[in-house]
């Protein structure tokens, strides 16, 4: 039966799962919004323009690359938790197996 916990455990770790992809999705909507916005500032600045030293660009780019890190991050968990999800999976297969084996060879 204890099988059963850990279905249940997986179940759980689906969930989160589903959030994490939810929140990189998120987190990438927003690069994608800021990427865009750096590509409009600099055609609306020109080709003479220095935005390397341009403050509105730069912080535009740092958060680019700090919600590039946080999708990442949340992509390196949405990993991990599959690892688990698959590990439990697994163990319930197995745990099934095991009952349904000790029930033919008691019965």
């Amino acid at each position: 039966m204890s099988f059963l916990a850990m279905a249940s455990q997986k179940s759980l770790f689906m969930l989160q799962k589903s959030q994490l992809e939810y929140e990189k999705t998120i987190l990438m909507s927003r690069v994608n919004c800021i990427n865009s916005q750096m590509a409009d500032y600099a055609d609306a600045a020109g080709d003479d323009a220095d935005l390397d030293e341009d403050p509105f660009y730069i912080q535009l780019e740092k958060t680019s690359e700090y919600l590039q890190t946080q999708a990442d991050s949340v992509g390196n968990q949405i990993d991990v938790m599959n690892e688990e999800i698959n590990s439990l999976k697994t163990m319930v297969q197995n745990g099934i197996k095991s009952t349904c084996s000790l029930n033919l060879i008691g019965g």
